[in-house]
């Protein structure tokens, strides 16, 4: 039996005396999260459980308060955790293209960054100090003296021989040589040479070979004598700078000697140093006649004694949390910066740049999926990363090159970062379903609720979330009857009248905009003609297609009667969602129908404009009328169902029971009424089934038969089951009140039939026949007679064919 629905069966108010306060001024804010028990003990499984895999994919609509539970959770759980070791990167002097990733307690390794500069500063004072003291100098003068002595000594020992036997030294391009004197000392000539007899020549080369011989003995004993002081000079510069060195690295190496790989690193600063003295001693030198900006700076030497922190987590409490609102490759896995010098691209390992996982390690890193899928590498190397439990800074371009680059590759740091993926149901499921690595690493899913259960409980909390927003936004103060008016959005928004929205960022925006005026219409608290203003201005500001194509429809352009009774003929309901608001568009569906065996024809179907959905709703359609007319002997028919001035593609079941309506009334040929329209799916057994947009298609017929004129007999038929879903606007309330407008819930599709033509549907008798003067009987006549005709028609055929 069809329920005609009363004004209070379309709308359920949340009475405001279910609060204690006036206004939310008097009320304390809301701490923790509404209505998410499930999501929030997922994560609370996930953030706690620290084995490998365990990584959280939070999914829910966006609004639904999933940053802001994963925001609470995290605060209060980090605080109860040890702060994760920095990260530095130290020069390698084995392999410099591979710097060496130390970790040292939080605080600790700016600590050394300084002491390092420290080092470097006192020594850069120190060691050329130490070069220009008199100690140094007197030892380097007496190498210096004794070498130049024993030089001279040689020397003059093969002068005074060549000397006596009439020869001379010499320097020449090719170095010392011994060449014969006259008596007066000149060399001799070659004429003077080749004037000498034979005798005296051969005994003058005889001679001259011989010291040439002996002179060459002595220069190369100098050479020698030359690295051996050479060697010495550098064993006491090392020495001297050993005794600067020494007792400065002692303590470094003392101070970190709880990490071996710093006192292994400094016993390399400390080699690196006495093999590079001269970098101390000589800070910088101009080559002339270079300009003053071409000056050699000896100091960029100084650079692979410094220390790059990359992680520093001396103001860290707690673990650390970090939010990465754009994880590209680099924001996540951090870079190798280049300069620019002279034209060429170079870098260094102070150049290695932190990435949000190294921030985040020894904590939580949470990351949008869809900005982490849309950036090219970023989710395959996150994957990559918590498998491997390790951070690499790699460029990833590399391979794509023509020419390979030369480039640095730090040591990878050891990985230990939980994850926390925030997305909608679609991707989880995309991901979950074709990914396996995927579900190997995000075993956790924290489900966001887009509803939950309107109990007073969870009204007062709503209440709660409407004083936190005044109070962090310093909004106006929110009466009570304000809030109940949001209350009851909530349950337009979940579509029902007993559960509540839980995406707080569309409540979040009705508690700004209602402020807005309030502070408008000079108040100092919001009331609930506020809210209804701002819900009213909402839609205005949404509602121009909405409003054209209710002008196309009223000037006729596009069809629906509103008035009247016709054969074949039904308005059904349609909502059109775009995006940002949706609205209901009655439509004209018709039916025909026709002597044949083709059954019914869905003309959408045929012209390619029907979804799957809605082609099953027609075959669905197709088997109740079999089942509920050829009982006992078998029907032909050919009928036709379209929806009028359709001209996108049509989707879904919601038009199944006006479709019904249609093809009965084209068959017995009684006119339905037009000022009623009809929404409703049906299963094969005419039961009718809930649709979806039930309050938006309501109200895009009311709207339509409001601007022609109410006269008290416009409705709209609705499944039974959608009554909870009602929360519909105060406008049609009014009219349900006072017997404007109607609104017809059914559970049989015959139940609104009969509101349709005023007839009565008719029970089957056992006979397996109906009632006569019903609607079945009519229905069941009319198919008897067409499926008589077309045999008489085929048997005219078939003796046609025989003559």
């Amino acid at each position: 039996m069809a329920i005609k629905l009363r004004a209070e069966d379309v709308y359920k108010k949340c009475d405001d005396n279910i609060f204690d306060f006036e206004t939310t001024q008097e009320l304390s804010p809301l701490t923790g999260t509404i209505g998410q028990d499930r999501a929030i003990a997922s994560l609370e499984f996930g953030l706690n459980l620290p084995a490998k895999g365990f990584n959280i994919y939070a999914l829910g609509a966006p609004g639904t308060g999933k940053m802001r539970a994963i925001r609470t959770l995290l605060s209060e759980k980090v605080k109860q955790e040890s702060v994760p070791p920095d990260w530095c990167y130290l020069y390698n002097f084995k392999n410099p293209d591979a710097p060496i990733a130390v970790s040292l307690p939080a605080g600790r390794a700016t600590e050394f960054q300084k002491d390092m500069e420290n080092l470097v500063n006192t020594l850069k004072v120190e060691i050329p100090k130490a070069f220009e003291s008199k100690e140094y100098d007197k030892q380097r003068n007496k190498i210096l003296e004794d070498f130049q002595q024993k030089q001279k000594e040689w020397f003059s020992t093969v002068e005074e021989d060549a000397r006596t036997k009439g020869f001379a030294i010499r320097k020449a391009l090719a170095g010392l040589i011994i060449v014969p004197v006259k008596r007066d000392g000149e060399p001799l000539t070659e004429e003077e040479f080749q004037a000498l007899d034979i005798e005296t020549r051969k005994r003058i080369d005889e001679l001259g070979k011989m010291l040439q011989d002996k002179l060459d003995d002595v220069v190369r004993a100098v050479k020698e004598a030359e690295k051996i002081v050479k060697d010495m000079l550098l064993r006491l510069e090392r020495q001297i700078a050993l005794d600067v060195i020494e007792q400065p690295i002692e303590e470094l190496k003392k101070k970190y000697s709880f990490n071996e790989r710093i006192v292994n690193y400094l016993d390399a600063v400390k080699e690196d140093i006495l093999n590079n003295v001269q970098d101390f001693k000589i800070q910088e030198e101009t080559v002339p006649p270079m300009p003053p900006f071409m000056k050699i700076q000896r100091e960029v030497s100084f650079a692979k004694y410094s220390v790059n922190v990359l992680v520093n987590n001396s103001a860290t409490e707690g673990a650390p949390v970090v939010y990465e609102p754009n994880p590209t490759y680099l924001n996540l896995f951090g870079r190798i910066e280049y300069k620019i010098q002279y034209g060429m691209a170079i870098t260094d390992f102070t150049m290695i740049k932190p990435g949000s996982l190294h921030k985040a390690n020894g904590g939580y890193l949470v990351i949008d999926a869809m900005a982490l899928i849309k950036n090219l590498f970023s989710y395959d190397s996150l994957k990559r990363a918590l498998r491997s439990k390790e951070i690499r800074i790699e460029d990833v371009w590399e391979q794509y090159r023509l020419i390979t680059t030369t480039t640095l590759r730090p040591e990878p740091i050891p990985l230990n970062v939980k994850v926390i993926l925030t997305g909608t149901p679609f991707l989880y499921y995309i991901l979950y379903n074709y990914d396996d690595e995927y579900r190997e690493l995000f075993k956790v899913k924290a489900d966001f609720d887009i509803r939950m259960p309107r109990n007073e409980e969870n009204i007062i909390k709503y209440a709660q979330f409407v004083a936190l927003c005044q109070k962090e936004e310093e909004l106006l103060p929110f009466h009570r009857s304000a809030i109940a008016k949001i209350v009851e959005y909530g349950s337009r928004l979940a579509e029902h009248q007993e559960k509540l929205s839980t995406q707080f960022s569309s409540i979040a925006d009705l508690i700004r905009e209602s402020h807005f005026w309030a502070k408008k219409d000079g108040k100092d608290i919001v009331y609930a003609v506020h809210v209804n203003k701002a819900l009213e201005q909402r839609v205005y500001r949404s509602a121009s297609i909405e409003e054209k194509l209710r002008e196309l429809i009223l000037e006729d352009v596009l069809i629906v009667e509103t008035y009247g009774k016709k054969v074949g003929q039904i308005n059904g309901l349609a909502v059109i969602d775009l995006g940002d608001y949706s609205f209901g568009k009655p439509s004209r569906i018709t039916a025909r129908t026709y002597l044949g065996k083709a059954g019914i024809v869905n003309i959408e179907r045929e012209t390619k404009m029907s979804g799957k959905i809605h082609e099953k709703a027609v075959m669905i359609l197709s088997s109740y009328l079999w089942s509920k007319y050829a009982i006992k002997k078998p029907i032909s028919l050919s009928a036709s169902l379209t929806f009028e001035q359709l001209y996108e593609m049509i989707e879904g079941d919601s038009a199944t029971c006006a479709e019904l309506y249609a093809l009965l009334s084209s068959i017995a040929d009684i006119p339905l009424k037009q000022n009623i329209a009809v929404t409703g799916s049906m299963d094969q057994k005419g039961e009718v089934q809930p649709v979806g947009g039930i309050n938006e298609k309501i109200e895009g017929f009311f709207e339509l038969c409001k601007i022609r004129g109410l006269d008290g007999s416009h409705g709209v038929i609705i499944p039974r089951r959608n009554i909870k879903h009602l929360m519909l606007k105060e406008e049609i309330q009014k009219a349900i009140d006072e017997g404007k407008f109607h609104i017809y819930a059914i559970e049989y599709a015959e139940e609104g039939l009969e509101i349709l033509t005023d007839m009565k549907a008719g029970e089957l008798m056992p006979d397996g026949t109906y009632p006569e003067g019903t609607i079945n009987y009519l229905v069941m006549k009319k198919l008897e007679e067409m499926s008589e005709l077309l045999k008489k028609k085929e048997k005219e055929e078939e003796k046609k064919n025989e003559k």
